[in-house]
């Protein structure tokens, strides 16, 4: 290996990182305010990524027949808990109107336009807007059905709603997308020369949207009323609820933000390697081994740590392609040692 070798596997490392770094955000944010380790992170990459690939090829995106669908569903749960409860007419006239909107008009306006608009032709910013409208609201929705109702359980039993769903969410994508994978136009054809180093625009654009949302969080967390109850949270919360912070209002908002790092993601690997319907998933578990180094609470640590699972990933296809996926999750083997032996254990009694 010499320095032009070592200087192309770091640009392709740092661009992975990028995206693992994203999403070890997305985890450690879902993780922090719900107790939810959410596996199916990496479904939004891959419904993202193969939502543009449909519609830039002018096919129908069947993720707007999945997005309407779960409307459908949460308004009738909306409905039907509206219904149960006491004084149930003022209620029910109270949150039908708005959750209509939310939750039906918009999932069947995108229909409508996924339908019938001439997709192939439209400018590429507008695809990938329309790619991430369809994919970032199932987000709360998904929150609404399958966790919200559990949201006092044990992370035991929220960590098998997560396999649940992603299992579900693999069986639906290969109905919608099937088994052959696709690609996406590149966003820049660009080529910048550094030395004896060519950097592609495509990785420009990955590592420039990845800071620049990054910083855009740092700010949101820092500066925001929402953002710094969402931190409250995080911290504690029954505490939170105390003061007045709804963790239900919460749990939606911080799914429809990781729904949108999760489908962004997939909006910009899609033009640097073939996506298909599972590919999300091992995505999403880089991005996981990130966010464990960070003990799935420190953002910069989780950011730090999917850099280096970025890094490491290429290198080891250098050296031992075939073992590359394994010495990049063994990392998990002694972090994970070094805080067992590192913190302490305090032992409750359930009563």
């Amino acid at each position: 290996m010499d320095f032009s070798i070592a200087a192309i596997l770091a640009q392709d490392g740092i661009t992975s990182g990028a995206i693992y770094a994203l999403l070890a955000l997305a985890l450690v944010l879902v993780f922090s305010v719900t107790r939810i380790i959410f596996i199916p992170q990496g479904e939004f990459v891959a419904f993202g990524a193969l939502s543009l690939a449909a519609i830039q090829s002018g096919q129908f995106p069947h993720s707007a027949s999945l997005l309407l669908s779960l409307g459908v569903l949460c308004l009738l749960k909306e409905i039907y808990q509206s219904l149960r409860a006491p004084q149930r007419s003022a209620n029910f006239l109270r949150a039908f109107l708005p959750d209509t909107v939310k939750l039906l008009l918009l999932p069947l306006l995108l229909w409508l336009l996924m339908r019938y608009l001439p997709l192939q032709e439209l400018p590429m910013l507008v695809q990938v807007v329309l790619a991430l409208l369809l994919v970032i609201p199932m987000g709360p929705m998904m929150y609404r059905l399958a966790y919200q109702p559990l949201a006092e359980a044990s992370t035991l039993v929220l960590l098998i709603v997560s396999v649940g769903l992603h299992l579900a969410l693999t069986g639906l994508g290969l109905v919608m997308f099937g088994a052959e994978g696709s690609r996406t136009t590149a966003f820049s054809d660009a080529q910048l020369q550094l030395g004896s180093l060519m950097i592609s625009g495509q990785s420009l654009v990955v590592i420039t949207v990845s800071v620049t949302l990054m910083i855009a969080l740092y700010l949101y967390f820092e500066r925001s009323l929402s953002g710094k109850a969402l931190r409250a949270t995080a911290v504690n919360r029954l505490g939170a609820q105390l003061v007045g912070i709804g963790t239900t209002q919460a749990g939606r908002l911080v799914f429809t933000l990781t729904a949108a790092l999760g489908a962004l993601c997939g909006v910009l690997i899609a033009p640097m390697t073939t996506v298909y319907y599972d590919s999300g998933f091992l995505i999403g578990l880089k991005g996981f081994v990130g966010a464990i180094v960070g003990g799935l609470f420190s953002y910069p640590v989780a950011a730090a740590g999917a850099l280096l699972v970025g890094l490491l990933e290429s290198y080891s296809s250098f050296w031992a392609s075939a073992y590359k996926e394994v010495i990049v999750f063994t990392l998990i083997i002694p972090v994970l040692l070094w805080r067992s032996l590192s913190s302490k254990h305090n032992d409750e009694e359930e009563s």
